[in-house]
């Protein structure tokens, strides 16, 4: 194409060559909310999905929001996971999925995250909480984790997870390396062994962690993990990881962060939260439940951690 000399550059012909990068930057009051009634029928998490072990739910203690709409109780059920929320920090306490391996799928990742209608807003923190800095919504229930069934289960629990009620405000760096690696494994030996898994998760809240835009952020997070080896033993592990380091400044500036295999009575001790049937199956507890000492091993490879 021949440049036309003639034609003078003015602000309306200007076209721009990609999305708007403002587009997305404030995005607090234009979050959409699911309603109630679009929940109907979720069955949430399975406390009987592993054969011939029942792991229910487990309960926190208190600071739990009742639902106000669409059902009674505390349990937030969605497509294969469930979710309790806290009252007074408007962010999950626990989650919990089950994972079926055997049926697992792959689709596309949307973009959009919404309000749950069963709650208000005002319990629930949306994009006040994540414009114009570096914290991520972080998934507490992983993605791809309860993405299984049939094509439309498989998109519905897609949709779910990006729900704030599934979100902890997490700096980037709490994504990646072994934590991001630990979840791949737990989902990756799931899909090749086509078995199943229970896996909880939640943020450590403390009274120390990090006032932000009237929030309190959490600087740790922990996960729990249930299997069945293919032996028929009953498995159960726990790991934590920080982000201290990465909330300091509250900016995306790469640091090393530390993460942990640490015993399920660690979890229950600083969560609240009952884990005491899972404790019998976890080896890092039975030791230290023999030893009165705690016992925690950093994670520096997935070839630290022990099943």
């Amino acid at each position: 194409m021949t440049a036309d000399l003639t034609r003078q550059a003015t602000l309306k012909d200007m076209i721009r060559i990609g999305p708007d990068p403002f587009e997305d930057l404030e995005r607090a009051g234009r979050e959409p909310t699911t309603s109630a009634d679009e929940f109907h029928g979720r069955s949430g998490y399975e406390p009987e999905f592993l054969s011939g072990w029942q792991i229910l739910l487990p309960q926190p203690s208190d600071d739990v929001r009742e639902l106000r709409r669409g059902g009674p109780g505390i349990e937030l059920k969605y497509q294969n996971f469930s979710v309790i929320m806290s009252a007074s920090r408007r962010l999950p306490i626990i989650t919990a999925a089950n994972i079926d391996g055997s049926q697992s799928r792959r689709v596309p990742r949307i973009s959009t995250w919404s309000f749950d209608g069963r709650l208000d807003k005002e319990d629930q923190w949306g994009d006040a909480l994540y414009d114009g800095n570096a914290l991520d919504r972080g998934h507490m229930v992983r993605r791809e984790d309860p993405i299984w069934g049939s094509r439309a289960e498989a998109n519905t629990a897609n949709a779910d997870t990006f729900h704030f009620t599934n979100s902890c405000p997490q700096m980037a760096g709490v994504n990646q390396k072994v934590w991001l690696g630990l979840e791949d494994y737990v989902l990756q030996h799931a899909r090749v062994d086509r078995m199943r898994v229970s896996v909880f998760t939640g943020p450590f809240f403390g009274k120390n962690d990090l006032a932000y835009r009237s929030a309190l952020v959490p600087k740790a997070f922990w996960k729990v993990v249930a299997i069945v080896t293919e032996d028929g033993r009953p498995s159960a592990t726990a790991y934590k990881v920080d982000q201290v380091k990465e909330l300091e400044e509250l900016e995306f500036v790469y640091s090393a962060y530390k993460t942990f295999q640490i015993s399920i009575n660690q979890v229950m001790k600083a969560t609240k939260i009952d884990f005491s049937g899972l404790v019998p199956f976890d080896g890092f507890s039975q030791h230290e439940n023999a030893t009165g000492t705690d016992l925690i091993e950093r994670l520096d490879s997935l070839e630290s951690v022990r099943v």
